[in-house]
């Protein structure tokens, strides 16, 4: 499965989708969308930091284990760091995959993942 990583500290501009091949029967994206609210208190924006070298790995190494699961094409990950203002997105993720369900659970699996132990912090 090919993997890109990308952290930046401006808006994310999704690059347009390539299919790797005529096989590819589902892309699947995920914006993450920083919100007014948060706990109840209303934001200007929320600072991300990323310790890059170690998220990369971590990330890869979810990415590796989540393809035997679910096996799809590809996976491109963006995140934000710096201050991220309120309605813009914090983080996309693109996955493709020749079916839908591959896709959507690769997806799903690797948003849960992202939160559990992938050095991004986030501060109000």
């Amino acid at each position: 499965m090919l993997s890109e990583i990308h952290f930046t500290a401006d808006p994310i501009v999704v690059p347009p989708e390539v299919l790797p091949s005529l096989e590819i029967g589902a892309s699947v994206e995920f914006r993450g969308i920083v919100r007014e609210m948060e706990n109840g208190e209303a934001l200007g924006g929320l600072q991300y930091e990323a310790y890059e070298p170690m998220a990369r790995m971590v990330l890869q190494r979810h990415f590796d284990e989540l393809a035997a699961i679910h096996p799809c094409a590809s996976v491109l990950f963006i995140h934000r760091t710096g201050w991220v203002p309120v309605g813009e997105a914090s983080l996309f993720i693109r996955v493709l995959s020749s079916h839908r369900r591959e896709a959507l659970a690769f997806l799903s699996d690797a948003i849960d993942r992202l939160k559990l132990d992938v050095p991004i912090w986030k501060r109000v």
